[in-house]
């Protein structure tokens, strides 16, 4: 779909569809709300108007009130604020709604980037037998995380899923209905869901989505490659964080494991129950209905809990039986349902998704310290021996733990996950929980610690089913890890644990904290070569290596559009999987309905098959154009650290956005900010409110700062050319470029122009508002666009129709800081408060990608 087609479908299926519904609205509800709908386009104008005149949110408030309402009283004022924060944020869900109904007519699900589009090309150009061999031993794998960026409550996501399924339709009484729901419904959470809560949250899509999708796309490469060998690879598999990551998060603990991986293995098992009795009412043949109803029997008792005793081993032996019996006695009759039935269970086995368990370093390092005390391993802290001492200790020393020796809580727990790992494969097999992931890996001793861990708890080497991955996420990380990685692979002791592991090594890259540490380019670059390097010390060590992306929503934070990414890593990169973490908003924005999930799934595959199969030389990086980033890099890390380091970096993050209040939001388990100190740091700072409070600015800092001074170095040496020719050739650049455009997309300083005559903060908003624009003047010469993404039409008209629904929310949010700045009576101030929690909501699940 090109050219004004896009136009066209956008403007039936989503403006036209929106406007209609729009107007139920009037009918919401609310007490006092039906003015609210003929008030809020006036809000709109003077929001617009008032900030391209450089007018405060306070002048403009105050303005409204004057000309569109009789209301003088200041607790009139603010219940009227209110009011509109809960109009909009239901807006904001009917867009959501509409936009997402219209997704396939907007998306094909047969175009470019599909797995249809992709195998039909390849059948085209005599490459399909290329394409199902890369398939034979490729994997994507998307790992759900419960990092909180989900900012509409589970009951909400409900009814949008409702409402996707009406509005086509145009079924005006339903969704009248379900918007009458919905204006009942509650944003915000009384309190904040508890670890157990947020992995059900997310299992409602594995149950209810991706069990479904997942198998339909496997069927199609079956439908591809009907004359391929019998041999059964599943390309796709879901990864699981919640009740695993304890990484910051003291909530986690291992009863909380065992009570997520039993709730895991409990809703596959309904999946299957479900399955099964559709064959169980076709396979209605002589012999084979005591089969059936003896594995239906097992399913069930195991799926409530009345046993634990089906192993996924058992399950498909007795599948395979009557399997058999259906070929010798049946004549196959329905055996293609069957075959999809152990397919299904072939993928998801007794597990759905692998648990992954995730902690810091430092807190291993501290728990080798409570050893060292507690046994008397040495007078010296462990902190402060030399690394022959800590090598012995880790690979050599015979321990035999008891977690009850010890008195600190966390202490305690750290050697009960790595004992509850054995009780989750008892039950729910190896891959139910296989991966142990170390948070800011910074040498050789934070993946041996792990695996001393496992020793000290009882573990044979041999028995040690777990891959160990670090976690290179800040600067001064990825620089180290590829000395880390060769010193690992150089040892004898992990030599053998890896020859246990088949000689596969998972490395995990974080984009956001490296965003965070670095700023945008070079993060981003740095990970790119950190990837260069781990694959060819991996390959000498013939190592087989997978690279495991931490990524966030938003292009500060690695998001984006990230199949782009990689299909624009070259041939120095390994492409054995790709693997991504998917959280929150972005489960639910573009995983959460089915054809959502299998268009980004296959966009996901594909990049995988194009990236060996149509191997473009415009994802190779040549030595000047990889001279020329690397330019680009240094000078941006270098405009980029002057920003961290200027004195009023953290406290205007404090003071002039709502980053204080993301903690009030209870949406997720997570603490905010890593230390319980008073006075806040760059490094306490959780990346996620990090960016997403830019982002309410509407100043989006991470995703762009440093990127404008960059490029104008170049061009002021007189070579721009360089620059175009870079974009035009090089994938890598262009998709980093684009990526950062859609950050800059959302950006908008006349929210805060007021700012600029602060006597305090003044200078401060002029130097990012400064880079901002140079920025945008660098990026559309050097792709010749006349405004940002101005190739990418679909995205860039969502983008301007969400701006365009919460512009009065942003003004309602900026006024609320500054009556607290203002406000000297503590009740009132708690109100504002309030206020701009509240106004959250909207402005990112409007965004969609924000946080």
């Amino acid at each position: 779909m090109l050219g004004n087609s896009i136009d066209s479908v956008f403007t039936q299926e989503i403006h036209n569809k929106y406007l209609v519904f729009n107007t139920l609205f009037s009918r919401l509800p609310y007490d006092k709300m039906t003015k609210i709908g003929q008030l809020m386009p006036f809000l709109h104008d003077m929001s617009e108007s008032g900030f391209n005149e450089g007018k405060e949110p306070k002048e403009i408030i105050d303005t409204f009130f004057k000309l569109y309402t009789s209301i003088k009283e200041e607790k009139e004022r603010i219940d009227l604020l209110f009011r509109f924060i809960t109009y909009i944020e239901r807006q904001v869900v009917l867009f959501d709604s509409v936009e997402d109904s219209a997704f396939e007519k907007l998306n094909p699900l047969n175009g470019k980037g599909t797995l249809q589009g992709t195998l039909d090309l390849a059948l085209q150009q005599n490459k399909l037998a290329e394409a199902h061999e890369k398939l034979k031993n490729f994997k994507v794998r998307i790992v759900f995380t419960a990092h909180p960026t989900q900012f509409y409550p589970s009951s909400v996501l409900r009814i949008i899923q409702d409402l996707e399924q009406l509005i086509p339709k145009n079924d005006i009484n339903g969704i009248d209905a379900l918007l009458q729901q919905l204006g009942k419904t509650p944003f915000i959470n009384d309190q904040k869901p508890t670890p157990l809560e947020e992995a059900q949250s997310i299992i409602f899509y594995l149950r209810h989505v991706y069990y479904q999708v997942i198998g339909e796309i496997h069927d199609k490469i079956k439908a591809y490659f009907q004359n391929g060998s019998g041999h059964f690879n599943p390309v796709l598999e879901l990864g699981f964080w919640p009740g695993g990551d304890r990484d910051g998060n003291p909530f986690v603990t291992a009863e909380i494991s065992k009570k997520v991986s039993i709730e895991l293995r409990t809703s596959i098992l309904k999946c299957y129950y479900n399955d099964f009795k559709i064959i169980c009412r076709r396979l209605t043949f002589k012999g084979v209905m005591p089969l059936l109803t003896a594995i239906s029997n097992r399913i069930y008792t195991n799926m409530n809990g009345l046993k634990h005793d089906l192993s996924l081993d058992e399950l498909l032996t007795s599948l395979d039986e009557v399997r058999q019996l259906l070929i010798t006695r049946h004549k196959g009759v329905f055996l293609d349902l069957l075959d999809r039935f152990i397919q299904q269970v072939k993928i998801f086995g007794l597990h759905f998704a692998s648990l992954d368990i995730r902690q810091d370093s430092s807190i291993h390092e501290k728990v080798m310290e409570q050893i060292n005390q507690k046994y008397g391993i040495s007078d010296k802290p462990y902190d402060e021996w030399s690394d022959a001492d800590k090598l012995a200790f880790l690979t050599e020393k015979e321990l035999a733990i008891n977690e009850d020796d010890f008195e600190d809580a966390l202490t305690k727990d750290t050697f009960k996950t790595v004992r509850i790992i054995r009780e989750i494969q008892a039950l729910n097999g190896e891959k139910a929980c296989h991966r142990y992931i170390i948070s800011n890996s910074t040498s050789v001793f934070s993946v041996l610690e792990v695996l001393a861990l496992f020793r000290f708890c009882g573990f044979k080497e041999s028995e040690i089913k777990v891959d160990v991955v670090p976690l290179f996420e800040t600067i001064e990380g990825l620089d180290n890890s590829q000395t880390t990685m060769t010193n690992l692979y150089q040892l004898p002791f992990y030599k053998n644990h890896l020859e246990n592991r088949a000689n596969h090594q998972t490395i995990m890259l974080g984009f956001s904290d490296g965003t965070k540490d670095g700023g945008y380019v070079k993060a981003n670059w740095e990970i790119y070569q950190a990837k260069e390097k781990l694959t060819r010390i991996s390959k000498k060590n013939q190592i087989e290596v997978i690279f495991f992306d931490g990524r966030g929503g938003p292009p500060a934070r690695g998001g984006g559009k990230t199949h782009q990414f990689y299909a624009s890593q070259g041939p120095t990169i390994a492409n054995n999987e790709i693997q991504v973490t998917i959280q929150g908003q972005t489960i639910t924005s573009m995983y959460g309905s089915r054809s959502q999930a299998m268009y980004n799934f296959e966009q996901l595959l594909s990049a995988g098959i194009i990236n060996d199969v149509f191997q473009d030389d415009k994802s190779i990086i040549n030595k000047q154009e990889r001279n020329l980033i690397e330019e680009l890099a240094e000078e941006g890390v270098k405009k980029y650290f002057e920003l961290k380091e200027h004195p009023l970096f953290v406290p205007y993050l404090e003071n002039k956005s709502p980053l204080k209040y993301y903690g009030l939001t209870n949406i997720g388990s997570r603490p905010s900010k890593r230390s319980s100190g008073k006075k806040l740091t760059l490094s306490d700072l959780r990346a996620i409110p990090f960016v997403g409070s830019w982002s309410q600015l509407k100043q989006n800092v991470p995703g762009y700062f440093g990127f404008g001074t960059a490029l104008q170095k170049v061009i002021d040496e007189g070579r721009l050319e360089d620059l175009k020719l870079l974009y035009e050739n090089s994938l890598y650049f262009k998709t980093l470029m684009e990526n950062s455009m859609m950050g800059l997309t959302k950006t908008y300083f006349p929210l805060t122009y007021y700012m600029k005559k602060d006597p305090e903060y003044g200078e401060f908003w002029q130097i990012l508002f400064d880079e901002y624009q140079l920025t945008v003047k660098n990026m559309l010469l050097v792709s010749e666009q006349e405004s940002l993404m101005e190739n990418e039409k679909l995205s860039k008209m969502s983008i301007d129709y969400r701006e365009h629904i919460v512009l009065p929310l942003l003004t309602i949010q900026q006024y609320g800081l500054q009556k607290i700045e203002e406000t000297t009576d503590e009740q009132l101030r708690l109100v504002y408060e309030k206020m701009v929690t509240r106004s959250l909501f909207g402005n990112i699940n409007a965004s969609r990608n924000s946080a």
